[in-house]
């Protein structure tokens, strides 16, 4: 009987302390200073392949990579580039560049450059046919890549400038337009933009989107107003709006914690909890580091990844109304935080 009591009381601790972490805030858990010269923009999480790519523009840019384990490093791809993806299956990597880099995932070696209109900037990698899409602010809006062999299956006209976007692996495509305040939906098989959702009043500059595919659902990351408008993907009905930092650059949704996260550059990181698909809060903030603007989601572990630096003072300030100016960066001070619990 005592033995059985034992057991009981055990099981009861157990249960406690699971849940206790489940629902301990998150922190910062590792910061890796990784230094190296150049501006930066996205970051970029394969987590099959267990490397996290970070791209450095201006002279001699290049995408670095780290071991997305240990943020030790891992190699260099040469070519100034703004953002990553990689589609697993291929093991073909792809950096929004001018020309677009292509590299085997496995050696980093380059496998071929694809020359490009545009400006390259955003970059994903859509499962439903396994092509990369490179936006870019100017015509043409995006450049699509056939992963298996760095052909071109088109481009396309999106109606503006396109940041974020979020596939539902299921031919629809929906990419924030930052200049419009809307959210375009492109068939991803015709290529063809089908309809906008219009943000106007809710959230503008947007910046981030991620999406909530099981359910359906939006995540708009906004700068003016400072808000994550979520959605409905099916019809663009506006579910409600949740306060954010300021200058979000990002969003991702994790679907194992139902946490939809937000970065800012004014240091801060805003979870948001999807409680069921019509009610949604704001569940923390977490102060990270500022200029730490965009962010990736490690599927494997759950941890959230976000890169910045330190910077001097401007040489000149800000002017009447127009965005904070910041000085030279200090070398060496560009760093890789861990978020998780």
């Amino acid at each position: 009987m005592l033995r059985l009591r034992l057991i009981f009381f055990l099981a009861i601790i157990t249960a406690s302390l699971a849940s206790a972490q489940e629902s301990a805030p998150y922190k910062i858990l590792k910061t890796a200073k990784a230094g190296g010269a150049g501006g930066f923009d996205y970051v970029y999480a394969d987590s099959a392949g267990r490397k996290l790519y970070i791209p450095r523009t201006g002279n001699g840019g290049h995408v670095t990579v780290f071991d997305l384990d240990t943020l030790e490093p891992a190699g260099d791809i040469p070519n100034s580039a703004r953002g990553a993806a990689v589609d697993p299956k291929s093991g073909h990597g792809f950096a929004s560049s001018k020309p677009v880099v292509m590299w085997d995932s496995k050696t980093l070696a380059t496998i071929k450059t694809i020359d490009v209109e545009g400006g390259p900037d955003g970059i994903m990698f859509d499962p439903f046919n396994a092509r990369v899409w490179v936006f870019s602010h100017r015509a043409p809006n995006a450049t699509v890549i056939n992963a298996a062999d760095g052909s071109i299956a088109g481009t396309l006209d999106l109606g503006g400038a396109p940041e974020q976007a979020a596939s539902d692996g299921a031919g629809h495509l929906y990419v924030d337009i930052e200049d419009k305040d809307n959210i375009a939906v492109v068939d991803a098989k015709t290529l063809t933009v089908t309809g906008h959702y219009d943000l106007t009043g809710k959230g503008g500059g947007c910046a981030g989107l991620a999406m909530d595919v099981k359910n359906g659902i939006l995540f708009a990351a906004c700068r003016e107003p400072q808000n994550m408008v979520i959605l409905n993907a099916r019809d663009g009905k506006i579910i409600t709006t949740l306060p954010l930092g300021r200058g979000t650059d990002g969003a991702v949704f994790n679907p194992s914690t139902m946490e939809a996260f937000s970065s800012q550059g004014d240091g801060t990181l805003t979870i948001i909890k999807e409680n069921s698909p019509t009610s949604f809060a704001v569940e923390q903030t977490v102060q990270t580091k500022v200029s730490a603007k965009t962010l990736t989601l490690d599927s494997k572990t759950g941890h959230i990844l976000l890169i910045a630096a330190d910077f001097g003072p401007p040489s000149s300030p800000a002017p009447a109304g127009g965005r904070p100016s910041r000085g030279p960066m200090i070398p060496d001070s560009f760093s890789i935080l861990v978020v998780g619990k």
